[in-house]
């Protein structure tokens, strides 16, 4: 990063700093709310934790399946996801997402800028047994890995610097709205009825369809042919994925409850059922059953899984990890036969399986297993709550892949995204970084 570039993100840290020197950062006495539960505040600090480690686990799984030479920036791609996210929810990250409503589209800047009101405030409408502080932070580790998710789409080609600008407007105006419509109560699609248990709308369909707007927007790389550098990173990913999502799920319940028990439960019989379906359906195309396989099937089931988590039975997550690995498998072998160069294959398993989420929690959400559940899936005979999803996913998928693309245009005009062609034949680890494996 030259000196010129590095001044204006600098001026914006010394602004922190002084801004922390106000008075009103003070905080009142604490409160101590009434209904506040000791057992669901440790559950959630746990949570807290498991998701945030999700984000190194995204880090060894994109880190390991890169060519060498693009390792190390790789995995920096997600870990400074979560410096640069955390400053900006701090600041009025939270805000946008959390805060008072303007329209049911994004939330007002300034209800908890800098934090203001958070530490003394009563607890979130919808976590009422939780500090409000808690469930500000917990929300924050989903903000940091959904950008990161991103950065498997045009790994191996994108500059750092560029990339770190394109994060934060990615947050600010494509992650923000989305939260906040989606899962503050005011939100214009919480009021239509679309249900989103912990975020597969919010953080993978958006995700996918900005991954989609990336490739297609920085184009393929100059040479496609690479080995993964380290299947057991892919696998140790894998397994740290897997594992900090019981925390993303499970802690989607808000409670140490039956609803966390839940989510914890088809959460790992979806990912189940997607990782077995994914090598066996390799094996009826004449595929090996596969290491690599095995891994991005799981990580499909899982996301699948996501918007479902707390709204369906443990048969029907069964069905929704074989459906969604059978689906992204067909369009990862679908997308090797265009012209797009989805470096991971973001769009085709996050993309499409938050899709494929989102379209059978209708089918198979029920009131029986969540109150919130109003309309019962279609499997069950009502078609509204499954008619509110599709209609609500096709203007996602909208606001998603073409807000996205206009801030790569954004980003690339005053910053250009694409390293040089020696650059990338040289690998980012050393032209961005100065480092090599």
């Amino acid at each position: 990063m030259t000196k010129s570039k590095a001044l204006i993100p600098f001026l914006f840290l010394i602004g922190i700093v002084i801004i922390s020197l106000f008075p009103f950062n003070i905080p009142n006495a604490p409160v101590v709310y009434p209904g506040i539960s000791f057992a669901d505040t440790a559950w959630m600090l746990t949570s807290t934790g498991l998701v945030l480690i999700m984000t190194p686990g995204l880090a060894f799984f994109y880190g390991g399946m890169v060519s060498k030479k693009n390792v190390l920036s790789t995995m920096l791609q997600s870990f400074i996801s979560m410096a640069v996210i955390t400053i900006l929810w701090i600041v009025f990250g939270f805000s946008l997402s959390f805060g008072e409503s303007f329209g049911g589209i994004i939330g007002d800047p300034s209800s908890f800028f800098m934090m203001h009101g958070v530490i003394d405030g009563a607890p979130w409408k919808l976590a009422p047994t939780i500090p409000l502080l808690l469930f500000a932070f917990y929300q924050l580790k989903f903000a940091i890995i959904a950008p990161a998710l991103i950065t498997g789409a045009f790994a191996e080609r994108i500059k750092f610097t560029s990339y770190v600008l394109f994060i934060v407007l990615f947050c600010i105006f494509i992650y923000s709205p989305l939260a906040h419509a989606t899962w503050h109560p005011d939100g214009i699609l919480a009021k239509l009825g679309v249900l989103d248990f912990a975020g597969g709308t919010v953080v993978h369909m958006s995700a996918g369809w900005a991954a989609l707007a990336g490739a297609i927007f920085l184009k393929g790389r100059k040479s496609t042919e690479h080995s993964p550098a380290r299947i057991t990173y892919v696998m140790l990913g894998t397994g740290l994925l897997w594992f900090g999502w019981f925390g993303f799920n499970a802690g989607s319940a808000f409670g140490a409850n039956n609803l966390a028990a839940t989510a914890l439960a088809t959460t790992t019989s979806a990912s189940a059922a997607a990782a077995f379906t994914w090598i066996m359906f390799d094996a009826i195309r004449g595929k090996k059953p596969s290491a690599m396989g095995t891994c991005i099937g799981a990580v499909v089931g899982l996301v699948a899984i996501t918007p479902a988590a707390g709204f369906v039975s443990i048969p029907h997550s069964l069905t929704i990890g074989i459906v969604s690995s059978i689906i992204s498998n067909l369009m990862v072998e679908w997308r090797t036969r265009t012209s797009i160069d989805d470096t991971l294959d973001v769009f085709p398993c996050h993309g499409v399986g938050g899709i494929v989420g989102m379209l059978l929690t209708g089918v198979f959400a029920h009131g029986n297993v969540n109150p919130l559940v109003v309309n019962n899936g279609l499997l069950f005979g009502e078609t509204k709550l499954f008619l509110v999803h599709f209609f609500a996913m096709i203007a996602v998928s909208i606001f998603s892949f073409g807000g996205t693309y206009l801030l790569l245009m954004l980003t690339n005009f005053i910053s250009p995204l694409r390293v040089s062609e020696k650059e990338e034949l040289e690998g980012l680890d050393w032209s961005q970084h100065g480092e090599k494996l």
